[in-house]
């Protein structure tokens, strides 16, 4: 009788000590979103755990900080494993601005490019070019390539093709 209440009370701490012996995964998941909080560059990385499966998800600026983010889970007590499901952010194309010619320097820019098209004329105002007069099918399309590569606002064609 006594070798059996002491094999009950064996097991029973046995027991009792496998089930709380690991963290739990909310408190792992608060461990890691201090610990991704703390820093300015991985602070908007989101995460779970489960089973002490830790999975981090968001976007963040590089991939550095990607990289940064794992590591700082991997390092918490309880985490067995770490699946990165963090995007990186792609930094915005930069656009040059519009460059709209002044009309002097455009004038004498125009005068030259339409010098080769005998029908054609050309007057230039606030930036707006427009065309009138007779041009040929054929040098149309390089007439306009020459106007549009001078930046105007606007190329008003009012030519006739012939």
């Amino acid at each position: 009788m006594k070798n059996f209440k002491f094999i009950t009370v064996a097991l029973l701490i046995i027991s009792s000590s496998i089930t709380g012996c690991g963290p739990k995964d909310a408190s792992i998941e608060t461990a890691i979103q201090e610990k991704l909080k703390a820093r300015e560059e991985t602070a908007s990385a989101m995460v779970s755990v489960s089973k002490g499966e830790a999975t981090l998800s968001g976007q963040l600026n590089s991939e550095a900080a990607k990289m940064e983010s794992a590591s700082i889970a991997k390092e918490v007590k309880g985490v067995k494993s770490v699946v990165n499901n963090i995007t990186v952010s792609q930094p915005a194309p930069q656009t040059q601005p519009v460059v709209i010619a002044e009309d002097d320097p455009l004038t004498k820019s125009v005068a030259d490019a339409i010098k080769d098209n005998a029908g054609v004329q050309a007057t230039v105002e606030n930036g707006v070019i427009n065309l009138s007069g007779q041009i040929d099918k054929a040098s149309l399309p390089r007439l306009m390539m020459k106007l549009n590569s001078l930046q105007p606002k606007k190329i008003n064609n009012n030519l006739t093709v012939k």
